[in-house]
């Protein structure tokens, strides 16, 4: 199979995860593991978490309007702290960055799908100079899983999702993205997908960076 494009997550796969931070944060305040991520599943498109990736709020909405979707975790959570550790963690990964890179020197389009949203000072600016394409969730009012986000970065790179690479840090994403045909690659060690990725490619990306 000839890959003509590859798409990235940010968080979580070109920069610092959130689910990291997201599970520090709960250790550090004594919440039960998985706690804050059960309820975002579980408020689902409703929920606080749901509306502000879809740029439907503002982070001082959302700080109150998540506070009450997790009421139930206890009075130690702060979603103001949590959103502030999540800003700290999302530095960019060098290797990613040198990646990305070489696959555009090889010709191969590369583009961004990320579940984001809007602050003042959104940190994944300084990426868009590195992709072909940027989706953003927060723009589109689409987030992931949604398989039409996913249909419009693959329109937007000009490539059927079936020559396509997708990588996230999130099983669900990666379903979807698998249902629409594209090959997909699960990000839990960014050494270990990038080498996952060389091999479909035909090059090596580890060398890259």
């Amino acid at each position: 199979m000839q890959y003509r494009a590859v798409i990235f997550d940010v968080g979580g796969v070109v920069v610092g995860s959130p689910l990291h931070a997201i599970a520090q944060y709960e250790r550090d305040k004594n919440i039960l593991a998985g706690a804050i991520n059960r309820v975002i599943v579980e408020t689902g498109h409703a929920g606080a978490w749901s509306r502000l990736e879809r740029g439907e709020l503002g982070l001082d909405t959302f700080y109150a309007d998540f506070g009450r979707d997790c009421g139930a975790i206890g009075p130690a959570f702060s979603a103001r702290e949590m959103m502030e550790r999540i800003a700290a963690c999302v530095v960019p990964r060098p290797q990613m960055i040198a990646a990305i890179r070489h696959i555009r020197g090889r010709g191969i389009k590369v583009a961004a799908l990320t579940n984001n949203w809007i602050t003042d000072a959104p940190v994944e600016n300084p990426l868009r100079d590195l992709f072909d394409v940027f989706v953003e969730s927060s723009v589109l009012g689409l987030r992931k899983p949604d398989p039409r986000i996913y249909e419009i970065a693959c329109e937007r790179v000009g490539v059927p999702a079936r020559e396509v690479v997708f990588l996230d840090d999130i099983g669900r994403n990666l379903k979807t993205a698998r249902g629409l045909g594209m090959t997909t690659i699960k990000v839990d060690d960014p050494d270990e997908a990038l080498t996952t990725l060389g091999g479909l490619l035909g090059f090596s990306l580890v060398e890259a960076s």
